[in-house]
């Protein structure tokens, strides 16, 4: 069992699945890490105070000796000890919390506490009008001036509703611990299955970041399928194929205005306004 006090220079890199997580990029980045880094549950919350389990079901199947198991949604938290750097990183796998926001996130900063972690990277995905046939944008922000300074970082400058993600990262900047979020921007109308380009590219940030060696495993080859399936998608509509190339030309001519805060924050209003329209009853 690892000791969480004993972690070398920790870093915390946290995903939710749910709200914050457009096309599974955010908890597709930090499961990756799970499997290429073999890390080892050290914790898990018990879900029994935080989810609805109508909303999130527990799932039945099968453990590896065949054995029939029923698997409790919930957040995890493990540790990865990369062989190729000198500090570990502690790695939160989770779902967005149906209620008791603050007694849940209160649990997972006793982990952040307990592990002395220097900062803690949270990682989130939105709906945008951005072409799949361009990099996805990524958006680096953090609320403390030092860290931004340092890591020229944007200022986090977005106002309105936010998530578990929204919230883990100012309770940790009020915990001491500063705080990084990472956003990627989905395509939207390529937004119904999961988008390992996304994730590559979140991954591709926390590595420029942290100056972590982080491997890709399977992942490009993954991203590249992704690419092929949505240029198929666009091949075989005329009128997808017309607004994906509307969006190329809006992206080359506005000298990529995408990657910047102050646009993620815009299209993060613009999937809320969209969210709210087809859901109207959701709060």
């Amino acid at each position: 069992m690892v000791d969480l006090a004993n972690l070398r220079d920790p870093v915390v890199i946290a995903a939710f699945a749910g709200w914050n997580d457009a096309a599974e990029a955010a908890t597709g980045a930090v499961d990756h890490l799970i499997e290429e880094w073999n890390a080892e549950l050290v914790t898990e919350i018990d879900p029994e105070e935080y989810y609805d389990f109508q909303v999130n079901r527990p799932e039945v199947g099968f453990d590896e000796n065949g054995d029939r198991q029923l698997t409790w949604p919930t957040t995890r938290v493990y540790v990865a000890q990369p062989a190729d750097t000198d500090r570990d990183v502690l790695l939160i796998r989770g779902i967005e919390p149906n209620m008791r926001w603050r007694g849940f996130a209160q649990e997972l900063l006793e982990v952040v506490d307990e592990s002395n972690a220097q900062i803690v990277v949270v990682l989130g995905a939105l709906l945008a009008d951005s072409p799949h046939t361009r990099p996805i944008p990524v958006s680096a922000t953090s609320s403390d001036a030092e860290l931004s300074a340092s890591w020229s970082l944007e200022p986090s400058t977005y106002e309105g509703p936010t998530g578990i993600t929204g919230v883990f990262a100012d309770l940790c900047a009020a915990l001491g611990v500063p705080a990084v979020s990472i956003w990627g921007a989905i395509p939207h109308y390529i937004a119904g299955s999961p988008c390992p380009k996304a994730s590559l590219a979140l991954l591709s940030k926390i590595e420029a970041l942290l100056d972590l060696q982080i491997p890709e495993g399977e992942l490009p080859e993954m991203a590249r399928a992704w690419q092929r399936g949505a240029d198929e998608l666009s091949e075989e509509d005329p009128e997808v194929a017309e607004y994906v190339h509307s969006l190329e030309e809006q992206r080359d001519t506005a000298d990529l205005p995408e990657a910047s805060g102050d646009a993620i924050a815009a299209e993060f209003e613009r999937y809320l306004r969209r969210r709210n329209k087809n859901h109207p009853d959701t709060p």
